[in-house]
């Protein structure tokens, strides 16, 4: 019998594609491993967005930023064109009422990646010398679209839109972790960062493993059990920080849910 799907993105985008693996049968488990939180003073952020149509273009970094972002956003300017890394984050524009019918949305030509490295490759980076570009993210990020901005001769400025967390090891969370753990199940990772956080959390649970038992071996330990489970990954960039972190069991997929899907259906 086909152990769990555990799918571990933030809450709030986890529901579409738990509702699409349940109905293929498979048990979903959620394990969101990273907090969502609004900014402590979103005062910066609604600054810059009181000025959106200065920018020649608008970059968000995932759906998340979206959300954040038009929870103050009263209507999309004229003419500012968006560009958004993948599928989720025009589905989140969607949302918000952004669609190409009624507006410029630029994403990745090859839609199996879904980064900053080929959103960089598909924009007319020409075209935006001398111009500014405004790019909203969570409070930490990385710099690689910043600076292929900027080397393009473009005029960045970068502004955070939510903060993000890997949650703290409650006993409620323990004990998922470890019922999680005690039988081979698929799960899905869509964050290095998330994955970085999952086993700082498991790092934790050995320390109290450890020093409530005498002898704690290898075959005890939670993130050598972690090890052991399958993951299924949608970007390179994932799945060298989990070979990095000591996993070996990956599938690699390419971006969007469908991929997902069909990895988890093609998985034995």
């Amino acid at each position: 019998m086909a152990g769990t799907v555990v799918i571990t993105r933030p809450a709030a985008q986890a529901g579409p594609l738990a509702a699409r693996i349940a109905a293929t049968g498979r048990a979903v488990a959620l394990l969101p491993l990273l907090e969502i939180a609004p900014l402590a003073d979103p005062a910066p952020l609604r600054a810059v967005l009181a000025g959106l149509a200065d920018y020649a273009m608008v970059a968000f970094v995932s759906p998340n930023a979206i959300d954040a972002a038009f929870a103050h956003i009263a209507r999309w300017p004229d003419g500012v064109t968006l560009a958004v890394l993948g599928e989720g984050s025009r589905a989140a524009l969607a949302a918000h009422g952004l669609t190409p019918a009624n507006a410029t949305i630029v994403s990745p030509a090859d839609t199996a990646h879904s980064d900053s490295e080929h959103l960089l490759q598909t924009l007319d980076l020409a075209a935006l010398r001398g111009r500014r570009v405004l790019i909203v993210r969570g409070e930490q990020g990385r710099e690689l679209m910043a600076d292929g901005l900027r080397a393009a001769g473009a005029d960045v400025t970068v502004v955070a839109a939510y903060r993000r967390a890997v949650p703290a090891l409650t006993p409620a969370l323990a004990e998922q972790l470890r019922g999680l753990l005690a039988q081979p199940n698929d799960w899905i990772i869509t964050s290095s960062e998330a994955l970085r956080g999952l086993v700082g959390l498991l790092e934790q649970l050995d320390r109290q493993q450890g020093a409530s038992l005498a002898v704690t071996t290898q075959e005890t330990k939670y993130v050598v059990m972690m090890q052991r489970q399958h993951l299924i990954i949608p970007h390179t960039r994932i799945a060298e920080t989990a070979n990095h972190l000591g996993f070996t069991r990956l599938t690699l997929t390419g971006s969007g849910d469908e991929r997902l899907l069909a990895a988890l259906q093609s998985h034995p």
